[in-house]
């Protein structure tokens, strides 16, 4: 993956996110260098991998008419489901190739991508590497700010520090198009492990 800095460039820099305040706004990610290539490289390519598209094209032509009070039970639905014993909606969505396919590419990642999930027109989970805690993602920044503003859009999110492990991390999310016309179709987003670019 990228190497963009030295080994004392990123402990000098690591040592800096830790003394900010945190969470750190996009605009001020002194990682959106390496961020942005990221999202253009890496994950543009996860992202129009032809399973990927099919399985967005698919979830388009059945999501198209739902309606909010539809998200919000299948959002509901899914956040019961994260404690649950028996997962339907969740076992559905990861067991697809495309959910397969994707994670495959963050354990070919190298540590880089910590989670990856792409998203339909309406925001709802098509596939994803692990579980998220919710299955609408169509109200928030990593939605709105890729596929609301178009093709080739790329949005940074805050550095954050993972309670569970203690790293700095940060999603970079991009706008998913039809390879044939051009058109938003979805978006994906993918966790950074800032330590590992």
């Amino acid at each position: 993956m990228l190497n963009i800095l030295s080994r004392s460039g990123r402990v000098a820099l690591m040592a800096a996110v830790v003394f900010c305040a945190l969470p750190v706004a996009a605009q001020d990610n002194e990682f959106a260098a390496p961020l942005t290539e990221l999202a253009n490289t890496s994950l543009r390519a996860i992202a129009d991998d032809p399973v990927v598209i099919a399985a967005i094209t698919a979830q388009n032509a059945m999501t198209s008419g739902y309606d909010q009070a539809k998200i919000d039970a299948l959002d509901q639905q899914w956040r019961a489901e994260v404690s649950a014993d028996s997962k339907p909606l969740i076992d559905a969505t990861l067991g697809t190739e495309a959910s397969k396919f994707l994670l495959a590419a963050q354990e070919g990642s190298g540590g880089v991508f910590t989670e990856i999930f792409v998203m339909d027109a309406k925001g709802l989970n098509v596939a994803q590497s692990t579980v998220t805690s919710d299955y609408w993602q169509g109200d928030e920044d990593k939605f709105t700010a890729s596929f609301g503003a178009g093709g080739g859009a790329v949005h940074l999110g805050e550095i954050e520090q993972d309670e569970s492990t203690q790293e700095f991390q940060s999603q970079i999310s991009i706008t998913i198009v039809d390879p044939a016309t051009g058109a938003p179709i979805g978006a994906v987003t993918a966790g950074v492990a800032l330590g590992m670019l």
